[in-house]
């Protein structure tokens, strides 16, 4: 059985737009759900959703046979933490708060192999080689493995260029709402001040040959990002979205919304 290839860091280097979705339920029947609905890639959130180690392991499993590709954001960039995701067969990972070139470098050791990194050898007791089934994925995995940083405090923002320029990282994503919050717009993200910074992130990251990402819930913002360049681009998370739908299915139903033609049964 051959090792996987890695079609979104293969589309992220041809600069093939590609659109995401967060998934942040931490409940892998609704991850495999959203792997249905179109998405190239889903962000299973292991930062501020409810997901250890298991449950990402478990909605991994469940996107094997979707064509939405699964990034795993962790809580944090450990090294150890790091080897385990990859070891149950995440092949993309975002990483938050990134604030230094130094950090970013760790980041890339960590997800490699040595003589390249200090990524420990075990993957033959996860789904990473099929357990144990790829024999050549050892030597194939430096080479597929995606690494995404997230830039998202002014720190990051003023260390940019060199958290860009290192080699080994395959795209740096933008967190506008950390990053409003550091420049004391809590809770605004689209504030003119923010767009202004983000934009110039954007141009940043492009003169260092590397693909942008951000993630907005707002559409017309999503198409102000992409306008400015986002080569990938989550447009919304599972729990907004399930919570907008209820409460507007509720509402419509009290106001006497009702189609005359519709759904019956489930």
């Amino acid at each position: 059985m051959p090792a996987p290839t890695n079609p979104f860091k293969a589309a992220l280097a041809a600069r093939q737009f590609q659109l995401g979705l967060w998934v942040a339920l931490a409940t892998p029947y609704v991850t495999e759900v959203v792997g249905q609905c179109g998405y190239d890639w889903l962000l299973i959130d292991g930062e501020h959703g409810p997901n250890d180690i298991p449950l990402l392991s478990a909605q991994l499993g469940v996107l094997a046979a979707s064509n939405s590709h699964p990034i795993v954001r962790l809580p944090m960039g450990e090294a150890w933490l790091i080897k385990q995701i990859l070891d149950a067969g995440a092949q993309t990972l975002l990483i938050p708060m990134v604030e230094s070139a130094e950090e970013a470098a760790a980041l890339v050791r960590a997800t490699r192999y040595p003589p390249e990194g200090i990524r420990g050898v075990g993957a033959s007791l996860g789904r990473a080689t099929r357990f144990g089934q790829i024999g050549d994925y050892m030597t194939n995995a430096n080479r597929e493995i995606c690494l995404i940083v997230q830039v998202e405090s002014l720190k990051g923002i003023h260390a940019l260029d060199a958290i860009a320029a290192t080699d080994g990282i395959d795209g740096v994503f933008i967190g506008p709402s950390d990053l409003a919050a550091d420049m004391g717009h809590l809770g605004q993200p689209d504030s003119p001040e923010v767009r202004a910074v983000i934009a110039d992130a954007f141009v940043r990251i492009a003169k260092a040959g590397k693909p942008r990402g951000i993630m907005t819930s707002n559409l017309a913002e999503a198409e102000r990002y992409r306008q400015m360049g986002a080569d990938f681009m989550a447009i919304g998370t599972d729990v907004t979205l399930l919570t907008r739908a209820l409460v507007d299915h509720r509402k419509r139903f009290m106001a006497g919304d009702i189609p005359m033609v519709g759904e019956s049964g489930y």
